[in-house]
């Protein structure tokens, strides 16, 4: 559980490091909120991956969520467009990161299946 609350916070940090990066240009005090952002994002990151999740989750989850997130909020914070067919991409691309998601899930399963020598499990 405590790999989840991490993830949680690389992705928040990571947001926050890229919406002070587009407000960075008018005001250039925020490059130290950016650098913040993303080093700890990463560090965050880290802490997840030796946790034992596995990185492709990982990674889709953070990268995914930050997408979604950040587009989402440059609309609010910065006025940007969102269009329907952006909409439609990020729908995708959660989409995906969910069937990583359930894929590990059951790789993990068959693998501990598997390792319990239960009847009715092959090997790929």
């Amino acid at each position: 559980m405590r790999a989840w609350y991490f993830l949680a916070g690389a992705i928040l940090l990571e947001v926050a490091g890229s919406m002070s990066l587009k407000g960075a240009l008018e005001a250039p005090a925020l490059y130290a909120a950016v650098a913040v952002g993303y080093v700890g994002s990463f560090v965050c990151l880290g802490k997840v991956l030796s946790l034992g999740m596995p990185l492709g989750v990982a990674y889709g989850i953070w990268g995914a969520t930050g997408v979604a997130l950040t587009a989402g909020l440059s609309t609010v914070v910065f006025h940007e467009p969102f269009t329907a067919l952006m909409g439609a991409g990020i729908v995708l691309i959660i989409g995906g990161v969910l069937l990583v998601e359930l894929g590990s899930q059951h790789a993990h399963r068959k693998a501990a299946r598997s390792a319990h020598g239960e009847p009715g499990v092959v090997e790929a």
